[in-house]
């Protein structure tokens, strides 16, 4: 379990005040978002999440080594951007579910929060066929929020920014994303 030293992006910190809250929370994204590695410019679609409790306050991503088709090279930091958008905890709002939000500067609660599922068609609905809504999640992006909530900031891969690669892996970078999306869209219908 050391990969995590060659690749400091697999080791994220949550040093939170609710820490299991954190854990459970990223948890849940496991399965249904791919995770994005800028030092080695790589995406992973199959990985686990572990809490190594002599490691302290961290999560460590670990790529399946038994499934070395699910992860991406070449993809150029560049082509990975914030969104401005964040998953939130429907708890935090006193709803149930995933919601999406914006954050205002001053770190507090936009004014804005959507249903996960009707936020994520909404945009994907909005984006044109050659610049799709492909969200990823990378080291930093799990935040703590008014000091207690855990909350996913989203970056997106812009696969017309990964002009080295070729048709076919952009499609399969699109695709992998895709359906792990679709697994986290299914699972939120099911829950509203």
């Amino acid at each position: 379990m050391d990969n995590w030293s060659e690749n400091p992006d697999l080791a994220w910190d949550i040093d939170f005040i609710h820490q299991q809250r954190a854990m459970d929370f990223l948890l849940q994204f496991e399965e249904t978002l791919c995770v994005y590695s800028p030092s080695v410019k790589q995406i992973y679609s199959s990985y686990n999440i572990y809490f190594p409790k002599d490691w302290g306050s961290k999560a460590v991503i670990l790529p399946d080594p038994n499934a070395f088709h699910d992860t991406y090279s070449f993809v150029s930091r560049e082509a990975v951007v914030a969104t401005g958008l964040y998953i939130i905890p429907g708890d935090m709002i006193s709803k149930q579910g995933l919601y999406l939000a914006n954050v205002n500067e001053n770190r507090t609660l936009g004014s804005t929060q959507i249903p996960f599922v009707q936020g994520i068609k909404a945009i994907a609905d909005q984006r044109s066929p050659e610049d799709p809504f492909l969200p990823i999640l990378a080291k930093g992006d799990l935040r703590e929020f008014e000091q207690s909530w855990p909350v996913i900031h989203l970056h997106r891969v812009r696969l017309n920014a990964l002009p080295d690669l070729s048709e076919m892996d952009r499609r399969s970078i699109s695709e992998a994303i895709r359906e792990k999306l679709d697994l986290l869209l299914r699972d939120q219908a099911v829950s509203i």
